[in-house]
């Protein structure tokens, strides 16, 4: 039976998750949320946009499922600030895996994550809630990629494996088999992890290093 999603958010990421959820999923997108000082548009994608303090008088939790549909804003704190609130309304959130991925039957997946086309995730692998994978990413054997998570396109992450919570993986960054990656990291596109890497920094290179503590901040990272 197909069941009715609303949509958290309205921009790039919003749209590209209609898209998938409606042409790939059993789920039917009825709708979008945005916070009221955000609404640029009241339809999008032939759909309803309401404020999402509405949302239960609009899309009722015992009717709906949510997705919140937003990168990786302020090293994913508007994603997990939303994630929560949604949560908390009482609604159960969905994940969406495309059906061109690859993932083992022993993988445990969280809820409101979003897996694109062409990943391959290896048995025993852990992802847990709000962990976006873009497309084309490798997830060996045992790994675990923490809550609120985001990795770019292309990533080769080896077995065993943990990413931290709250981290953004860049675009053809590879990691070593058993590498620890500590919250709040950010790892630069092309970057190779060969040893364990420290909280709130940012690493760039081959083999990857640790830039100054100042260029974390310039990501804009609140809370």
């Amino acid at each position: 039976m197909t069941q009715k999603l609303v949509i958290i958010g309205d921009g790039e990421t919003a749209q590209l998750a209609h898209e998938y959820f409606t042409h790939d999923s059993n789920l039917a997108v009825v709708g979008f949320a945005v916070e009221q000082q955000f609404i640029r548009v009241d339809r999008l994608c032939g759909l309803p946009v309401i404020p999402l303090e509405r949302l239960e008088t609009s899309f009722s939790p015992n009717e709906h499922s949510a997705f919140v549909a937003i990168s990786y804003t302020q090293l994913n704190r508007v994603r997990t600030r939303l994630y929560e609130y949604v949560k908390s309304r009482g609604y159960a959130l969905a994940s969406y895996i495309s059906s061109k991925a690859f993932v083992w039957h022993t993988a445990c997946i969280g809820e409101n994550c979003f897996i694109l086309e062409n990943n391959v995730v290896q048995h025993g692998v852990r992802i847990e809630n709000n962990v976006y994978l873009w497309s084309g990413n490798h997830i060996g054997h045992q790994t675990v990629i923490r809550r609120n998570t985001y990795v770019a396109s292309h990533a080769v992450i080896s077995g065993f494996c943990e990413i931290g919570a709250s981290c953004f993986v860049g675009v053809n960054a590879a990691f070593n088999d058993r590498i620890i990656v500590a919250d709040d990291c950010i790892i630069g596109s092309g970057a190779v992890v060969v040893k364990n890497t420290e909280p709130q920094k940012v690493y760039v290179g081959n083999p990857a290093r640790a830039l100054p503590q100042s260029s974390f901040k310039t990501f804009g990272v609140k809370g």
